[in-house]
């Protein structure tokens, strides 16, 4: 006889973690919160997972392991490169849609850059992330969205300010977060974009 399937699985236990995290500070999480969220017992989550450090370190995991699929994901939705890559980082920047969710990601990021095992796997994440950009950005070349160009130093600009653009708008608090990525990476990609296609994208000029 085949075992009795789980009726809760690991990775709906750590897409509930991902919800809580942008709820609760890493002080004030709890496996009990955790619990809640998956509509488990928070000896559910013992079992499976031991500590809150390794619940959060198997949270990051699953993020870093699924950043291929991510972008595959965004590609069948939009199609063309840019708009796959502006769209996929708006899509990518929910889980910090509040101040304060921003302040409890900050928080954990401390985390991933004191603790070594969370440093090596957020490594990983930002490694395969900037791989995939670089993918983007050479399809949109080829198909002359973009006018050629060092993609792998763009594709490190587009990290980088879609970063810094995420951070400026906790400060300034202005309008959503979704617009303030939209329109600096805009602004970064439009000195590369192709003549033909800022010709395409500019409105008629009407006498």
């Amino acid at each position: 006889m085949s075992p009795r399937p789980r009726e809760t699985s690991d990775a709906q236990i750590l897409a509930a973690t991902a919800r809580v995290l942008q709820r609760r500070s890493p002080v004030d999480l709890t496996l009990a919160d955790v619990a809640k969220e998956a509509g488990v017992v928070p000896a559910t989550i013992i079992q499976r997972f031991g500590t809150k450090r390794a619940l959060l370190l198997a949270n990051c995991k699953a993020w870093t392991a699924d950043v291929t699929g991510q972008f595959a994901r965004a590609r069948a939705k939009y199609s063309l490169p840019l708009k796959t890559l502006i769209e996929l980082l708006v899509d990518s920047s929910a889980f910090a849609a509040t101040p304060e969710s921003m302040a409890n990601f900050l928080a954990y990021l401390q985390t991933d850059l004191t603790d070594p095992e969370f440093h090596a796997v957020l490594l990983q994440q930002f490694a395969a992330t900037r791989d995939e950009i670089k993918k983007l950005l050479d399809d949109a070349v080829s198909a002359h969205e973009l006018k050629p160009c060092d993609t792998v130093q763009l594709a490190r600009l587009v990290q980088q300010v879609n970063g810094g653009a995420m951070l400026d708008w906790a400060v300034y608090r202005k309008g959503p977060l979704a617009t303030w990525i939209r329109r600096s990476l805009q602004a970064l990609l439009a000195p590369y974009r192709s003549a033909t296609r800022r010709k395409a994208r500019s409105p008629v000029q009407h006498a």
